[in-house]
C-alpha cells in the first residue's frame, strides 16, 4: 500500500551514524513489504551480511525506531514487528489465522474516529487501529 520510504535517507536527515551493518538493516527495512520481526530482519541482513548478529538487529531497530524512523506494532502474536515510520496514515487488519497484515484508509472511518474524540470533549491528535479478524472465505465450510 504506502510507497517505499528510504530508511537510510532518514537516519542522514536525523544525523544518525551510519555503519555498513545499519546501511543492510536500513536497505531491507526499506525493501520490506511485510511488517517482519527482528527474527525476519536477521534472516534477510544476513543474507546480505552474514556478519550481523541478532543483538546488532535489535539494536538498530530500537535506535530506529528512538529517532522516529520505525514504528513497532504488536499484532497479537506475542512479537513485536517493525514498518518504516509512514508519511501517511493507515490502520491494519491482522489475519489471525495467518498473520498476513494488510494495511488500509478508510475516511468514513477517520472521519468517525474524530467525532468520537469531539464528542468526548478532545482534539484527535493520534491514532492507531488495528483490526484482527479471518478471513470470510474461510469461515465458510
Amino acid at each position: 500500500m504506502s510507497q517505499p520510504i528510504d530508511i537510510e535517507a532518514l537516519c542522514a536527515e536525523r544525523g544518525l551514524r551510519i555503519t555498513e551493518q545499519r546501511r543492510v538493516i536500513a536497505k531491507v527495512l526499506s525493501e520490506s513489504t511485510d511488517h517482519p520481526d527482528v527474527e525476519k530482519l536477521h534472516e534477510r541482513a544476513t543474507a546480505i551480511d552474514p556478519g550481523i548478529s541478532i543483538a546488532t538487529v535489535y539494536r538498530t531497530v530500537r535506535l530506529f525506531e528512538e529517532a522516529g524512523i520505525l514504528d513497532r506494532h504488536d499484532f497479537g502474536d506475542g512479537r513485536a514487528r517493525y514498518e518504516a515510520a509512514p508519511e501517511a496514515h493507515h490502520d491494519h487488519m491482522i489475519d489471525v489465522e495467518t498473520g498476513a497484515v494488510v494495511e488500509f484508509v478508510d475516511p468514513e472511518l477517520e472521519a468517525l474516529q474524530k467525532q468520537i474524540a469531539e464528542k468526548l470533549g478532545f482534539r484527535l491528535v493520534d491514532h492507531r487501529m488495528e483490526l484482527f479478524g479471518v478471513k470470510l472465505d474461510r469461515d465458510e465450510g
